[in-house]
């Protein structure tokens, strides 16, 4: 990647929002993961120089959580939640209809770039299972027709939204969201009545 004065500044204005300068190491990786849509070489190097860390240390985070890759990533990343609640629901039919129809499987991406495919465990979204994520953004109550719905409207640049309403982007667009920096879909909505069944619940039973 190329290592540019803008970069480093952004870096730098990362660093600067913690007491301690490895602190910030974690939104540095998204940051990094938002150029280049992975996390490079030249990334973790730079990164270590402005944290003081070795090059070591810093791949050893990267390589500990799997929301960085060190692979190149397509354009959307379509994550499939196959733990046992939305897998009884339908998780892994669908994990099987969209890795046949893309012709990839666990952690692979199609040859055009467009998609890269991953089973995840769980999204902590069970009250509407089986979900998926486009570029990190729930798609809820999914079903196998759906989500082939869903992969082809991507792919023909169509413009998709959430279940919960924020506009589907890419994935590097979402890794600088995630690293910290304003993406101007603050007010989104980000969750329903449904969700709010067992806090209500409580409320009503003085817990």
């Amino acid at each position: 990647m190329a290592i540019t004065e803008q970069f480093k500044n952004e870096l730098r204005e990362l660093i600067a929002r913690y007491p301690e300068p490895r602190s910030a190491l974690l939104p540095m990786l998204h940051l990094v993961q938002s150029v280049e849509g992975y996390i490079t070489q030249a990334g973790i190097e730079v990164c270590a120089a402005e944290v003081g860390l070795t090059t070591a240390e810093v791949s050893a985070v990267a390589s500990f959580y799997t929301m960085f890759k060190r692979y190149p990533v397509g354009k959307h990343h379509l994550g499939v939640c196959v733990n046992s609640m939305c897998a009884l629901k339908g998780g892994d039919a669908i994990w099987n209809r969209i890795s046949s129809d893309l012709g990839i499987g666990h952690d692979e991406t199609t040859a055009d770039g467009q998609i890269t495919l991953e089973r995840i465990e769980c999204q902590a979204a069970c009250t509407h299972a089986p979900v998926m994520t486009a570029n990190w953004e729930f798609m809820d109550d999914m079903d196998e027709t759906k989500a082939v719905k869903l992969v082809s409207d991507l792919q023909a640049g169509v413009e998709v939204r959430s279940t919960r309403g924020p506009k589907i982007r890419t994935f590097k667009e979402v890794s600088r969201t995630i690293a910290g920096f304003d993406d101007g879909e603050v007010d989104e909505p980000a969750i329903d009545d449904a969700m709010l069944v067992g806090l209500r619940a409580a409320k009503k039973e003085g817990n």
